[in-house]
């Protein structure tokens, strides 16, 4: 019977391990969000016009978790989804 107890308690253990580190991806990414007051922001245009500058051809961008989401593909033609802080349009997160 010990090694039944014992199989419980490691998947308990896994279970909440697993937990942890979902909660703490979690807490990542929410400090990944831009916090800027929209009254500082830049405007869109401009960072399409900074990107396309770089050789970029920008397909979107929108405004997810405030911060600038741009779909694009960059100067060497790769397919890029990278989130930019609307204030000073430095990269915040490529997914």
């Amino acid at each position: 019977m010990k090694s039944l107890y014992a199989r419980r308690g490691a998947t308990a253990l896994a279970a909440a391990l697993s937990l942890s580190a979902a909660l703490f991806a979690g807490a990542a990414f929410a400090s990944d969000e831009c916090e800027v007051p929209q009254a500082e922001w830049q405007p869109k245009e401009a960072l399409q016009q900074k990107l396309q500058s770089e050789g970029w051809t920008v397909k979107n961008i929108k405004v997810d978790d405030g911060c600038y989401e741009v779909y694009a593909t960059d100067a060497a033609g790769k397919r890029k989804e990278v989130y930019f802080d609307p204030k000073t349009f430095e990269v915040v997160k490529e997914g």
